[in-house]
């Protein structure tokens, strides 16, 4: 049957109900027991939303309501299934994958990273990808060991 002999809001509901998915980075899906717990609980709410959008009575309201939980179990479910988790590091002699770097930048500024997994990550709440240009450039350095170049240039304070 034709949209044409449907009511009108139904090819705008049909739009709105067929979410692209969200992008999965090509890079490996490492992650710290923080980030997947992290990643489980957004399953599970995603999981919830969905649910709540199927009581809903009236069906193109119902669509619309179940889109992005659908979307959101796709990608939480597939992160999870590819998740490698990575225990903490064992030593603070060097930068590693989960470690708390404090570096010093060539303007003065000093800021504190955690290095975790693309899903956690959260520079506001202090913490940064390991694909991020800044922690690959820290990834192996050890306390004083100064990374990048010209005005770009941070020297590492602390590991932790």
């Amino acid at each position: 049957m034709s949209v044409a002999f449907t009511k009108e809001e139904s090819a705008e509901t049909a739009s709105e109900t067929l979410l692209p998915d969200r992008p999965i980075s090509p890079h490996p899906n490492l992650v710290t027991q923080t980030g997947l717990r992290a990643l489980e609980a957004q399953l599970g709410q995603a999981r919830e939303a969905y649910e709540a959008a199927q009581q809903i009575e009236d069906v193109n309201e119902r669509r619309r309501q179940s889109a992005v939980p659908l979307r959101d179990i796709r990608y939480f479910g597939e992160r999870l299934r590819t998740a490698q988790l990575v225990a903490d590091p064992a030593s603070i002699e060097t930068v590693a994958f989960g470690s708390t770097v404090t570096f010093s930048r060539a303007d003065g500024r000093v800021q504190t990273y955690r290095i975790v997994g693309e899903d956690e990550a959260d520079p506001k709440a202090g913490s940064i990808s390991f694909v991020a240009p800044v922690a690959k450039s820290l990834m192996g350095k050890a306390v004083g060991d100064v990374a990048g170049s010209g005005s770009q240039e941070i020297e590492i304070l602390s590991i932790g």
